[in-house]
């Protein structure tokens, strides 16, 4: 381990094997280190079905009825992949496809006084939605027409609407789009957590529009995507990308101390050696000296016997509880998967909650989602700080990644990934992944070839 790198990673999460990933397919010398004695870190997939028990120190083991623990592999941050996102864009042009299956995400579901409902995206699908009336349908549906039909370069597509200054709110009044709409316009379809959006220029949210429209189009059913047997094999194969370009990984590998010089990181100390490098990349609990926190994520895996109510029998689908249907300032998801993705056993189903934290009871604040859950056969409940860095990491060339948010989608995390690649290098990592296309000469392919 006594070597010179050019980046060394601690922790193996999705942020920090896909910057790794990148990192050696452009010629640097990686190393790549995790204390635990397993790849995933915090988004890591818990298998067999006992060590999820142990891991939340329930004192009993699972019951016969939960079937083979073998055959369970339970997310602890549960997340989907828009089917036309940044992610799925990454794992196309590297070809970390070659190593993961994927299902389609059987539907996508709002909640509105107390039931859920089928997210209308298109407009056969707004004029068929219980959501609204005769017209309010027509109404959307002339809104998602604009949408459909913007184009940031071509001002005749604008409708006097000016996409840097005319505020979401104003759209939203020039389409005369209700509340209930324009919830499930900016939490269901943008994706938004809170209602901040509204009052910012629309551009970014024309855009996330038009994200889950084109993703929803790719495959039919929903926009998202869920690899089989848990999304711990997501760094796993941007971990694979990475040794195959020259990467050396160390797992179960203690970090003592990582070395300073003239306020610059040297190096990382372990087990009595030293590995120097120019760079480090780490996920917040490796540098807590250096991290605050901003929030807290309560999040609630829930195992059922049965599918939720009022989605059609879906083996998966998500949930949106958009913050003015409960009062509150931030949304609540629900993301399903099942034992069609070999995440559990024959017959079984994982529902998993997800909220930021608002009051000092965060389990009332989830009520309304384990309510849709019911009857629930066992539940895992977990806290966790959202830490985000105190500097940008240029002056001391540490650079930490921020910690998974309460979202169901990667979006959010593929911007950390593009914000730390463009702090560490000067150059942006753009969705066509620039970087990699003198490693990676073809075109880019326009659907995941394993669905």
């Amino acid at each position: 381990m006594d070597e010179e790198y050019d980046v060394i990673v601690l922790g193996t999460g999705l942020t920090e094997c896909i910057l790794s990933g990148i990192m050696s397919v452009n010629g640097k010398k990686v190393l790549h280190m995790d204390r635990n004695p397993y790849y995933g870190g915090e988004s890591s997939s818990i298998t067999p079905l006992e060590e999820l028990y142990k891991r939340f120190e329930l004192p009993d083991s699972p019951p016969e009825s939960m079937g083979r623990g073998r055959d369970w592999n339970v997310d602890l941050i549960p997340k989907f992949l828009m089917a036309n996102g940044q992610l799925v864009k990454m794992l196309l042009y590297t070809e970390v496809t070659r190593y993961l299956d994927f299902k389609v995400v059987e539907g996508s579901f709002v909640y509105k006084g107390g039931k859920i409902y089928k997210v209308p995206s298109t407009e056969t699908e707004a004029l068929a939605s219980n959501l609204m009336g005769m017209f309010e349908k027509r109404r959307f549906r002339k809104f998602l027409v604009f949408v459909a039909n913007f184009d940031e370069n071509d001002p005749k597509t604008f409708e006097g609407v000016d996409p840097k200054v005319t505020t979401m709110k104003d759209v939203y009044k020039k389409f005369d789009l209700g509340q209930d709409v324009i919830d499930f316009t900016g939490h269901a379809l943008a994706l938004y957590r809170t209602d901040d959006y509204l009052d910012v220029p629309c551009l970014e949210t024309i855009n996330r529009i038009k994200l889950y429209s084109e993703s929803l189009a790719r495959y039919g059913k929903s926009p998202y995507l869920y690899p089989l047997y848990g999304l711990g094999e997501l760094p796993q194969g941007f971990a694979r990308l990475s040794a195959i370009y020259g990467g050396t990984y160390m797992l179960n590998k203690p970090v003592e101390e990582i070395v300073m010089e003239d306020g610059h990181v040297v190096g990382v100390k372990s087990e009595g050696e030293v590995a120097r490098c120019k760079q480090l990349i780490c996920d917040p609990s490796y540098i807590q000296d250096r991290v605050r926190k901003a929030g807290q994520v309560i999040r609630v895996i829930c195992i059922l016997s049965h599918p939720i109510k009022n989605t059609n029998d879906a083996n998966s689908c998500q949930i949106i509880i958009p913050q003015n249907q409960v009062n509150r300032k931030s949304d609540i998801y629900v993301c399903m998967i099942s034992y069609a993705h070999n995440v559990a056993a024959q017959g079984k189903y994982i529902a998993i909650v997800s909220t930021t934290v608002e009051t000092s009871e965060p389990e009332t604040e989830i009520e309304p989602a384990l309510e849709l859950l019911e009857p629930i056969d066992q539940k895992f409940v977990s806290l966790s700080d959202l830490y985000e860095p105190t500097d940008d990491g240029t002056e001391s060339q540490i650079f930490a990644s921020s910690a998974y948010d309460a979202t169901t989608h990667f979006e959010t995390t593929c911007n950390d990934i593009k914000d730390i690649y463009k702090r560490m290098t000067g150059s942006s990592v753009c969705v066509a992944l620039t970087p990699f296309a003198h490693v990676f000469p073809f075109p880019e392919v326009s659907v995941l070839k394993h669905i």
